[in-house]
């Protein structure tokens, strides 16, 4: 019960992250050696700023799940060279084969490691929107990729998933019990939760935003985040969640982060059209109880224009 708790208080205190802090293992391309968070499930956590070539593209969460008949991996990487330096990192912790990696949406961070996976041999989960949108969108992520990724992006070609779903895909590996989940829309198209119900524990995905400032893109519908949030997320019931960017923490953290957010930007928002207001003032509505999140300079005033956008003709 004492460990119990205080694992408890650790994931609800908030964790020192800024995308100020230098690379955490500079031994490896990672940008922080994996820790376990609960017993068999492990997370290299990201570096809570924009892809640069000193994090090498490791600005997600990169994690993965031992179940005692083999290894599943959350996310493929931004590239060949992340991918290859988890892969070394679960060969350390366990001598089990990596049997299936899940790609939590169709960004390159999410897929970008794919080629590398596929290459030996493991299969790659998707859901089938996130497939779609990676296809669409593999060119300019790839080269977008290689400019900041210089040579860390060697060996990578874009390759989508070999597997995908549309509601959900259960996995019965070992001692897990697994389920993947596409709760709904929320940050972008398929995106994915890892849910795993007798631990109390949800990998996330990007649904799910701890220490820095949720980007908010032009596709994105926040009414709809919201909802899935409400209706079909938080109704989980989870512990313990690995949010898409941040570190480990519990549901009221990354509510506070990510769900009320947008609650509160569309509020703001709401305000200023009620008041007659025009997009060019929209960029400069308050979000001062947030400046403190990493990314908030580059983030805040256009995630203000894009619900603008989206709110208008609502």
């Amino acid at each position: 019960m004492i460990r119990k708790t205080l694992l408890l208080a650790l994931l609800a205190a908030p964790a020192l992250a800024s995308e100020d802090i230098p690379d955490q293992y500079p031994q490896s391309v990672l940008y922080e050696k994996p820790v376990e968070v609960i017993p068999g499930i492990f997370s290299a956590i990201g570096a809570t700023a924009p892809p640069t070539y000193e994090n090498a593209g490791h600005n997600n969460n990169l994690s993965f799940i031992v179940t005692g008949d083999g290894v599943i991996v959350v996310n493929a990487g931004a590239n060949a060279a992340l991918a290859k330096a988890l892969h070394d990192e679960i060969r350390a912790v366990i001598d089990q084969p990596v049997k299936l990696v899940i790609n939590e949406n169709g960004q390159g961070h999410a897929m970008l490691g794919n080629s590398y996976w596929v290459e030996q041999g493991i299969d790659v989960l998707a859901h089938v929107d996130a497939a779609e949108e990676f296809a669409d969108t593999s060119f300019q992520l790839l080269e977008g990729m290689k400019r900041y990724a210089r040579e860390n992006a060697q060996g990578t070609v874009a390759q989508g998933p070999t597997i995908t779903f549309e509601d959900s895909y259960t996995i019965d590996m070992g001692d897990m019990h697994i389920e993947v989940l596409h709760l709904g829309p929320a940050h972008s198209p398929g995106d994915i939760q890892v849910w795993l119900p007798e631990q109390r524990f949800v990998i996330a995905g990007d649904i799910a935003f701890h220490e820095r400032m949720p980007p908010i893109f032009a596709e994105t519908c926040t009414s709809c985040w919201i909802e899935t949030w409400e209706t079909a997320f938080e109704p989980l019931g989870a512990l313990y969640v690995i949010p898409g960017h941040g570190h480990p923490t519990n549901m009221d953290q990354v509510r506070r982060y990510t769900h009320d957010y947008l609650v509160y930007l569309r509020g703001k928002i709401g305000e200023h059209l009620e008041n007659g207001g025009a997009l060019d003032d929209a960029y400069y509505v308050d979000q001062s109880p947030y400046a403190h999140l990493d990314t908030f300079e580059e983030l805040a005033t256009k995630n203000a224009g894009v619900v603008f956008t989206e709110m208008e003709f609502e």
